[in-house]
């Protein structure tokens, strides 16, 4: 079978996407996602050409209560280094160029196949900062669930289990997380070019097209994103995990976590919400929850909506509320 007819669009494609006037039609994107955490994180070049090393403070100097006489001993404070691999995720969009070409819809058609490209991109890398691990995906690089997946971990003060029992398999996560510099943000290759790089290679040769040594003339374009992830200072991010999709209710009185309390608690473990760009990220169906179970204690509740950059956006105490749609997968149990 031709490797085209599966990897590559159709007659058949071509005249799904016609409208009446035979030109293309404005295309419902349904299987576009909500994921806001891509627009507020903070990108900077690594220092390696492959990633990014951080000389993180583990231990200071205790100093020494003198007596007359008494003498000092010198002390000095403990670093560690932690390197953060990045990865290069590409993909290829070819058309045949008589099929693009038919009915003088060349540009249109190109376009209609570049922004699926663009949003698979756009999932798979905040999929990837969320859920991403190099030990089983060692070509991708290492997100923020498998950093953050132990209580018994250096960093499990910042993880605030709704649950720590059950046997639910519908958990899902809270995070709230202070991007900047100094605290946790993105990162490219040394030299490389920060965020979705797209280049239009134009009309080129396919060699062996259809398995038998025949060539064709195609349109090719090119989609290229270098990206990584810096946990500089993991005080600066907190994981409420455990949250039970079919055990949260709009009233915590009628059982299961209380989600503001939670919020309220994971605020209170960053040390300076002023140290960058602090946002709260959840799943759509959960923040349902945040806004119903706010509703049920108007009395206590500083669930607020405010205009930012002309933009409606909702604010927990301050701190915006963001949908990313990638946190409504299933999660394991984190204990």
């Amino acid at each position: 079978m031709p490797v085209l007819s599966a990897a590559n669009p159709t007659l058949l494609d071509l005249a799904k996407r016609l409208d009446p006037d035979n030109k293309i039609a404005d295309i419902v994107e349904l299987l576009n996602e909500t994921n806001e955490m891509l627009m507020d994180m903070s990108w900077i070049e690594g220092n390696l050409p492959t990633g990014h090393r951080t000389t993180v403070r583990t231990g200071i100097p205790e100093p020494t209560w003198r007596k007359l006489y008494g003498g000092v001993q010198p002390t000095k404070s403990t670093t560690a280094q932690i390197t953060d691999n990045t990865g290069m995720l590409e993909a290829y969009a070819e058309v045949d160029k008589a099929l693009a070409d038919l009915n003088g819809n060349t540009a249109e058609w190109r376009l209609s196949e570049d922004r699926p490209h663009l949003e698979g991109m756009n999932q798979t890398i905040q999929r990837t900062l969320l859920f991403g691990n190099e030990g089983s995906q060692p070509e991708a690089f290492t997100g923020l669930a498998p950093r953050f997946n132990s209580l018994s971990a250096a960093n499990g003060d910042n993880i605030i289990p709704a649950a720590t029992s059950g046997g639910a398999t519908d958990n899902q996560s809270i995070w709230l997380v202070v991007w900047g510099p100094n605290t946790v943000h993105g990162i490219v290759p040394k030299g490389s070019v920060a965020g979705l790089q797209q280049e239009d290679k134009g009309q080129v040769t396919i060699e062996n097209v259809d398995g038998n040594g025949g060539r064709m003339e195609a349109y090719r374009t090119h989609y290229r994103w270098d990206a990584g992830l810096s946990v500089r200072d993991w005080r600066y991010i907190v994981r409420i995990p455990n949250i039970s999709k079919t055990a949260v209710k709009a009233d915590p009185a009628d059982g299961g976590p209380n989600l503001p309390d939670l919020m309220f608690e994971a605020i209170e473990r960053i040390p300076n919400l002023t140290a960058g760009r602090a946002a709260f990220y959840m799943s759509r169906g959960v923040r349902t929850k945040v806004r119903q179970q706010s509703a049920k204690a108007v009395k206590n509740s500083t669930l607020t909506i405010e205009q930012v950059g002309g933009i409606p956006v909702m604010m927990f105490h301050g701190i915006p509320l963001r949908c990313v749609d990638a946190l409504a997968a299933d999660e394991a149990l984190v204990s």
